[in-house]
């Protein structure tokens, strides 16, 4: 369920709370070709089923950086703001991929507000991220991620 706010000053009371959890997504085989396509990485342990089986992993598995860039459409899902003119993903502060994420697994991101700054023209905000992997005793992604927000 995502959480709307209205304005730089609502987004600014939310700051230290907690987001809530996204939806789960499938990782499917699909997806993880089209983005080695659109990046270029076609490594093994990625795009060829067969020869992943027989991997460390025993199938394929999600690009580290896909599961990264599935950030924002779960964190959409966590928290709308309205009332601003521009909305522009600022970077990273850090990121680990404490597992890796199998072909077929569903993925979920918690996420929490964790501060809002003033920057010239807007704020930043800073999310603590965790993307869960369905039944996985670690996270596929812990991170840090920035944005600002416009007036």
């Amino acid at each position: 369920m995502s959480i709307t706010v209205n304005g730089i000053d609502e987004l600014k009371k939310l700051a230290g709370n907690d987001l809530g959890t996204s939806e789960w997504i499938e990782v499917t085989q699909e997806r993880i070709n089209t983005f080695a396509d659109a990046t270029g990485d076609h490594q093994w342990i990625h795009v060829d089923p067969e020869r992943a089986k027989e991997g460390p992993f025993g199938a394929p598995i999600a690009h580290g950086y896909l599961t990264l860039s599935l950030f924002i459409p779960l964190f959409t899902e966590l928290l709308d703001v309205e009332g601003v003119s521009t909305k522009v993903n600022y970077g990273l502060n850090k990121v680990r991929f404490p597992s890796p994420v199998k072909v077929g697994s569903k993925i979920r991101l918690v996420g929490k507000l964790a501060s809002v700054e003033d920057v010239p023209g807007g704020v930043q905000i800073t999310v603590d991220g965790t993307i869960e992997i369905e039944g996985g005793a670690k996270p596929a992604a812990v991170l840090q991620s920035l944005s600002r927000f416009y007036a």
